[in-house]
């Protein structure tokens, strides 16, 4: 169910179940905007590609061939590595990135995979495991944050969760970005305000008496407690874009996903530790030229435009970006015009957060015989190398609900991504 579907009652009940706030809340005076480069904590920003983007139509086109379809290749700010002509913008900003062209996943389902890139695990029956962005804000809290700590902006199918650490630690999703949230102001005058909280304390005190540790994991209390503090908070103003100078709104895109982009660099001066911008209509079954076109017309102005902004503004050392899918297309194309979906050598962009960047890792076949690219990337091993450089011991173990221990993650971080790039 949407949020805008929600009466207020309803969104203090559960629409903040998954925000990740239990903390007290400090004077606003030592903000995280007010910090820069170096000395901010690490945010991870993924920009998700539902649907699965075809890396022939994105990072690793192969023109010419027989796999390579209509796209052509231009060249970009790395010296010898050239993309899809689909992203002439992106070509101007490609030199923050490090360009991964051989990952890996045993996943072709759209939620498995999905399931897989996020976590990095793959699913089974008996255990959720958490998304990268929920355990950062789990062992991350920033105590200087009003709102949630971990955001997704636009309508994911298959959006991050909390899993064995709890639905607290669920994105927070925000729907329609850039237009201040959904349902967060009191629909009625203080003095009203105050009576029905003080009506609402006397009932939840009454229900509690004798099970106080069944109400506790309800998250009833804490759910209310974090939906005010949210309310009143002038953090909120992170949502909105409309203080945004009208050439830089323009510049990111006046639709969903342009604005998702430039509402997260907002949330990212605010200190939230994980955000997701969401972009999807990349399964492209069916004429895959048209509709990796079309998907390109909004990725490249939004993803170059927060790119530069972030370098810009000195946010770009402490936002990790990561740029993926679930998987990516079959390098044949099939008789509707379409590619299909290909676990078994995609792309992704992994720049800032101080990683080594102007790398290209791996290679596709560009006639498509052989399955696996050289220098394979399994999910895990990115998952690792993410929380890694986050500052979080990627390989803690910890105990789930019903005690079995598991580790934060079963990779292991890739080197070439922990050693400082040589001059």
């Amino acid at each position: 169910m949407l949020l805008n579907r929600f009466s207020r009652r309803q969104f203090l009940r559960l629409g903040v179940s998954s925000c990740g706030l239990s903390f007290a809340l400090p004077s606003l005076d030592l903000r995280a905007a007010e910090q820069r480069g170096t000395e901010r904590a690490k945010t991870l920003l993924t920009i998700w590609l539902g649907g699965g983007p075809s890396q022939l139509e994105t990072w690793d086109p192969h023109p010419g061939t027989r796999i390579g379809g209509e796209v052509s290749a231009i060249k970009t700010t790395l010296v010898g590595v050239e993309i899809a002509d689909l992203y002439p913008q992106m070509a101007e900003q490609l030199h923050h990135f490090s360009l991964i062209r051989s990952l890996v996943s045993k996943e072709g389902d759209h939620e498995r995979a999905s399931y897989m890139l996020h976590t990095g695990y793959r699913p089974e029956p008996t255990l959720v495991h958490p998304s990268i962005g929920s355990i950062a804000i789990h062992e991350r809290p920033n105590e200087l944050v009003e709102i949630p700590q971990f955001v997704s902006l636009g309508d994911a199918n298959f959006p991050p969760r909390g899993g064995f650490l709890g639905e607290r630690f669920d994105a927070y999703r925000i729907f329609n970005p850039g237009n201040n949230g959904q349902n967060i102001q009191a629909l009625v005058g203080s003095e009203r305000q105050t009576r029905r909280l003080e009506n609402l304390s006397l009932v939840s005190q009454t229900f509690a008496r004798g099970r106080t540790h069944k109400v506790d994991q309800t998250l009833h209390q804490h759910t209310i407690d974090a939906a005010l503090r949210m309310m009143t908070s002038t953090q909120l103003k992170a949502f909105s874009v409309e203080d945004e100078p009208e050439s830089l709104r323009a510049a990111y895109g006046e639709n969903s996903f342009g604005k998702g982009c430039l509402v997260a660099r907002r949330l990212i001066e605010v200190g939230i530790c994980s955000i997701e911008v969401v972009l999807p209509g990349f399964d492209t079954h069916a004429k895959n030229h048209e509709g990796q076109s079309a998907r390109a017309k909004t990725l490249d102005p939004a993803l170059a435009a927060l790119t530069k902004d972030l370098a810009d503004r000195d946010l770009l050392q402490s936002t990790i970006v990561l740029v993926t899918g679930e998987f990516g297309r079959t390098p044949q194309i099939n008789p509707l015009g379409g590619r299909d979906h290909w676990p078994s050598g995609f792309s992704c962009l992994l720049g800032g957060g101080g990683l080594p960047s102007g790398m290209v890792i791996g290679e596709t076949d560009p006639e498509g015989n052989a399955k696996l690219p050289t220098d394979p990337i399994e999910i895990a091993d990115l998952s690792a190398t993410i929380l890694d450089r986050m500052g979080i011991d990627y390989a803690k173990e910890v105990m789930t609900p019903i005690g079995r221990p598991m580790k934060f993650c079963a990779g292991k971080p890739i080197e070439r991504f922990r050693v400082p790039k040589e001059s």
